[in-house]
C-alpha cells in the first residue's frame, strides 16, 4: 500500500544544505484592514510563480520580540506568571517584551525587559536561538537570549509594573524541572518553551551552542 503525502521526497539535497533561506517573492500591497497601536492587520498580492499562481495572503504585521532565558548560579531559570487575555490564561513565561522603539538594539531590549520584569540585571549574555512563531499568519520575529551572572536590581531602581504586569510572580525553577514542565504540557508559551529546551541542550553541551549577543539576525524587522 502507497501514501500520497502531496510533496516530493528529494534524496538530492542532503542534511548540510538544511537551512532557512529568505527569499521573498514579488508582491504588493493591496491593503491594511486594521491598524493597531503595536501590530496591522495587511493584506498583500503575492505572485508564487508558474507553480503556485498569484495569491491573496493577510497577515499580522509585527514589531518582534525579545524572550530571556534568565539562569541563575544555582541552575533555576526564572519564570513570571502573567494573564494574558487573548487566550484567557495565566501562564508561566521567561522575561519577553516587544522591539517596538524603531532600531534599538535587541540586546538593550532584552536587558530592559529582564530588569522591570524580573527586577534582575545580568553580567553575561548570549544568544539562545531565533524564532518565527507563527510564519503562517505573521512576520513576528523573536531572538530569545540566555541571561546568567544575575543581580538584583536596586529597590530604587526598580520598574513599577501595571495592568497585566501588576501581579506579576515570579518563580526560580530549576532549568531540568523547566524542561519537564513543557514536555508534560504545563508551558505553553512557544518563545518560553523553545528557549527551555534550547538552554537544556546547551547546558548539556558545555553551552557550544551559543551564539555572541550580536550574531547576526536576519528576520529581524524592527
Amino acid at each position: 500500500m502507497s501514501t500520497e503525502t502531496g510533496s516530493d521526497v528529494s534524496s538530492d539535497i542532503s542534511s548540510d544544505e538544511v537551512t532557512d533561506v529568505i527569499d521573498p517573492r514579488p508582491a504588493r500591497r493591496l491593503d491594511v484592514p486594521f491598524q493597531g497601536f503595536v501590530v496591522d492587520m495587511v493584506s498583500d498580492e503575492v505572485d508564487l510563480g508558474e507553480a503556485g499562481g498569484i495569491v491573496r495572503r493577510e497577515y499580522v504585521d509585527h514589531p518582534g520580540a525579545v524572550v530571556v532565558v534568565a539562569l541563575t548560579d544555582d541552575g533555576d531559570v526564572l519564570l513570571l506568571r502573567q494573564y494574558r487575555h487573548p487566550v484567557g490564561a495565566f501562564l508561566w513565561e521567561a522575561p519577553a517584551g516587544l522591539l517596538d522603539l524603531d532600531g534599538e538594539d535587541p540586546h538593550v531590549a532584552a536587558a530592559r525587559e529582564l530588569a522591570e520584569e524580573a527586577d534582575m540585571n545580568a553580567a553575561t549574555w548570549d544568544v539562545l536561538l531565533d524564532l518565527l512563531p507563527t510564519p503562517g499568519g505573521s512576520n513576528e520575529a523573536v531572538r530569545v537570549y540566555l541571561a546568567r551572572g544575575l543581580t538584583p536590581v536596586p529597590d530604587e531602581d526598580r520598574h513599577v509594573r501595571e495592568a497585566e504586569e501588576a501581579d506579576m510572580v515570579v518563580v526560580p525553577v530549576p532549568l531540568e524541572e523547566a524542561a519537564a514542565l513543557a514536555l508534560a504540557g504545563r508551558l505553553h508559551n512557544a518563545a518560553t518553551i523553545a528557549g527551555v529546551l534550547a538552554a537544556a541542550i546547551g547546558r548539556a553541551s558545555d553551552w557550544e551552542t551559543l551564539r555572541p549577543v550580536d550574531a547576526p539576525w536576519e528576520y529581524r524587522k524592527n
